[in-house]
């Protein structure tokens, strides 16, 4: 069992497979400057398999794979086939924009992967291509339908809440899950990436989503749909899928903290909001066995931090300088 220095057990992975994506919505990246990885500086398949492995075998139960936009990697059904069938890993889900979604639900479904989170930030056509800058709507619904149709559950819409861009539309948004089993987990803006997007006048706290969504009955631990991140749960009277809200500054979640994140190009991050982590890609390379790659991992497991300091940056109204597409999310 892997265990930091603040007695959190740490079971959950967000492993990103790519820093590429199909669109480029504007709290994420600029419209123009930021520049991908090489692509044989991104770990193959065989080298994710690899790692998940070693990480399995010390304790990693949950794997979530991030991006950049995962399904724009061609070999991702291979990369899902590979993960599912690594013993000790339990659970494996996705996390995507869902362009893509619509052709690769069933096969993803049918390579071993569980479930999916979408991104959604808006319901409107117009205000969805000007977050996304070029996204189509009619496809993310798309792959909303081919989720649910290929028995991927729980199916999640992750809306990220800002001010001036959708917070009109959150009431909308939870309304979705009263006759679909849907469940919308809302996310206050972080201060990640130097997109210029951020600020505390473009912030929504907690508070003011949870009143727009209601009315709300929290959840029991039991009743919540299966995942292993931060959300807190709530549910509409009657609706059949759930409200989840994800709130970094207004009521920060640390203290509970079970993550990792590993970059596409083979970076060890113990914490979100880091700037610094362990490079297993060249050890990897180099040949290095699993007891090397599993010190390595238990290394920068002791090295997380006790808490992020993304309060601290927003009041500053300062940024990581890593774009979320670069840490995985």
């Amino acid at each position: 069992m892997l265990t930091d220095s603040f007695a959190r057990r740490i079971d959950y992975l967000r492993l990103s497979v790519t820093d590429r994506c199909n669109l480029r919505c504007v709290y994420c990246l600029p419209a123009q400057g930021a520049s991908f990885s090489p692509r044989e500086d991104v770990l193959s398949p065989a080298e994710i398999e690899r790692l998940a492995r070693v990480f399995a075998g010390a304790g990693i139960s949950n794997v979530r794979l991030t991006g950049g936009e995962p399904l724009v990697r061609p070999d991702i059904v291979e990369v899902v086939e590979r993960l599912a069938r690594v013993p000790g890993i339990g659970d494996l889900s996705l996390s995507t924009n869902g362009v893509l979604l619509g052709a690769l639900a069933r096969p993803l479904a049918r390579a071993g992967l569980r479930r999916v989170n979408i991104s959604l930030d808006s319901l409107d056509e117009e205000r969805f291509r000007a977050v996304t800058r070029f996204g189509r709507l009619d496809e993310v619904r798309a792959g909303i339908d081919a989720a649910l149709a290929a028995g991927l559950s729980p199916v999640k819409l992750n809306v990220v809440v800002a001010r001036g861009l959708n917070e009109d539309e959150v009431a909308a948004f939870a309304a979705l899950t009263q006759s679909a089993p849907l469940h919308v987990r809302f996310i206050e803006l972080m201060p990640m990436g130097e997109t210029g997007f951020f600020s505390k006048e473009r912030w929504v706290p907690l508070a003011e989503i949870l009143a727009a969504a209601g009315p709300l009955e929290p959840l029991s631990g039991a009743e919540r749909p299966v995942g292993h991140g931060p959300a807190r749960y709530y549910r509409r009277p009657g609706a059949r899928g759930t409200v989840g809200v994800i709130s970094a500054l207004s009521c920060g979640f640390c203290a509970s903290c079970n993550r990792l994140r590993l970059t596409s190009r083979g970076l060890l991050v113990p914490c979100l909001d880091g700037e610094t982590g362990t490079d297993l890609r060249g050890p990897l390379r180099r040949g290095a066995d699993d007891g090397e790659l599993r010190r390595l991992l238990e290394e920068t497991v002791r090295t997380k931090p006790r808490e992020h300091a993304m309060a601290a940056k927003a009041e500053a109204a300062a940024a990581n300088p890593r774009f979320m597409c670069a840490i995985g999310g």
